[in-house]
């Protein structure tokens, strides 16, 4: 059995490890500051993008190929700091590649822009992350409660948040 290759981390040694990769070429191509940081471990790529340009951010990607979002979801890192990651996994069919593309949020901003005006399939993972862990997503077209009652006091998948609920 052989040893897996190590984890690549950093924007400038995955770059240097993969020059040609159309996710990252696309981040490298838009205004300075769209790539935070960069990961390739065992044949996946991750990116961290600014959670602050997550729709550009995703825009750059659409234009790349990557034409089908997986999915939205969240880790809740409690205690650090920052405290939130939100995820997205996004497929290109053409490039028959997958990436990863996160975006971290401390808990007193843990706000972020929606990319529902990308991928409208993003409408009931945003609100799932937004009941179940309480990540607010700006300009959402209806952002309520989508699994947890609406008098329902908290959310449930915060570390912090009691086993037994709330009492």
């Amino acid at each position: 059995m052989s040893e897996p290759t190590p984890a690549i981390r950093g924007i400038d040694p995955v770059l240097a490890a993969l020059p040609a990769h159309p996710a990252i070429t696309a981040l490298q191509a838009a205004p300075a500051g769209l790539l935070a940081d960069a990961l390739f471990d065992r044949a996946e790529l991750t990116l961290t993008v600014p959670a602050d340009r997550i729709v550009e951010a995703m825009q750059s990607l659409q234009r790349a190929a990557y034409n089908f979002l997986e999915d939205v979801t969240c880790v809740d890192w409690y205690p650090a700091a920052p405290r939130f990651q939100v995820t997205y996994h996004l497929t290109s069919h053409t490039l028959k590649q997958r990436i990863r593309v996160i975006a971290l949020l401390p808990l007193e901003s843990a706000t972020l822009d929606s990319i529902t005006a990308v991928w409208p399939s993003a409408n009931f993972y945003e609100r799932e992350v937004f009941d179940l862990f309480g990540v607010r997503f700006r300009n959402h077209p209806n952002l309520i409660r989508i699994m947890m009652p609406e008098d329902w006091t908290g959310h449930p998948l915060r570390k912090d948040y009691p086993v037994e609920g709330y009492r």
